[in-house]
């Protein structure tokens, strides 16, 4: 994983309201081109505002967000749904529709952004399925037949129906016991490196934030307080940084990745924390 210096996502004064109550203020982010970021934040702290407000789900309030360059507050619907195409999304609890099944489902954004055949479309959605590590048979399956981790590769593979650059991920791994949170991440993993994939990632999920993650941002105090690797930030004095990082489950995630990586050199980021 090594990022360039492209931004794929700038964040500048970001304002978040709520009537009088006030989410963020003065928030900056900037992610490059080919980086997995983890971003983090106590409960409260706005993780999933600041993602639907890249996504346009909610207005911004004061600030500017470019995607891919583009600003999308001034961005004509032509601009915006192209660059719409761009992204793709796995919401938290993978928000399938119950009613279609797999296939459909990884089917939907090819017929809202695309204009393919049904065959076409049938065969793209198999691919997107098999990508993601399900079985052929799963694309005839209604969300309610499948497990935890399936939900959550369906999602991914609706997610990336139309090849997407950059891939927003809100709590991939929650719900999901420690061996299919860890194949979970690999999947990411992978799929970065082979897709040429940007990904912004919230998540609580110790181990992915330093085995997976280029760098982590931490949402505090209304804005984003660092951006750096999950070992850079074991180096911090912000308090609500050190619980978390320093804390009995942070110690031993970094203390697992460690054991792990003895074998295949330094963690990402670990020259960051001398």
């Amino acid at each position: 994983m090594s990022p360039s210096q492209t931004p794929v996502i700038e964040i500048k004064g970001l304002a978040s309201r709520f009537g009088e109550h006030v989410i963020h203020q003065g928030l900056d982010l900037t992610i490059t081109e080919g980086e997995i970021v983890g971003v983090v934040g106590g409960s409260g702290s706005g993780k999933s505002v600041l993602l639907n407000t890249i996504l346009g789900l909610k207005p911004i309030d004061e600030g500017t967000i470019q995607i891919f360059g583009v600003d999308l507050s001034e961005a004509s619907r032509a601009t915006r749904s192209s660059v719409d195409r761009r992204w793709g999304v796995l919401f938290q609890r993978g928000a399938l529709f119950s009613n279609l099944t797999v296939g459909e489902n990884v089917e939907a954004p090819m017929l809202q952004h695309g204009n393919l055949s049904v065959r076409d479309m049938r065969e793209l959605a198999a691919l997107k399925i098999a990508l993601v590590g399900l079985p052929p048979h799963a694309i005839d399956l209604k969300p309610s037949e499948l497990s935890g981790g399936m939900i959550k590769r369906a999602a991914l593979a609706r997610a990336l129906a139309l090849d997407p650059e950059l891939l927003f991920l809100d709590e991939p791994t929650s719900g999901l016991d420690p061996i299919g949170a860890g194949a979970f991440d690999e999947l990411i993993a992978d799929l970065s490196a082979s897709l040429g994939l940007t990904v912004f990632m919230i998540t609580h999920d110790l181990d992915s934030l330093y085995t997976i993650c280029d760098s982590v941002a931490v949402l505090a105090d209304k804005k984003i307080v660092a951006k750096a690797s999950a070992h850079a930030l074991e180096q911090s004095k912000h308090p609500w940084i050190q619980e978390y990082f320093c804390g009995p489950r942070g110690r031993a995630a970094a203390a697992s990745v460690a054991a792990s990586s003895r074998l295949k050199g330094p963690a990402p980021g670990a020259e960051e924390a001398g």
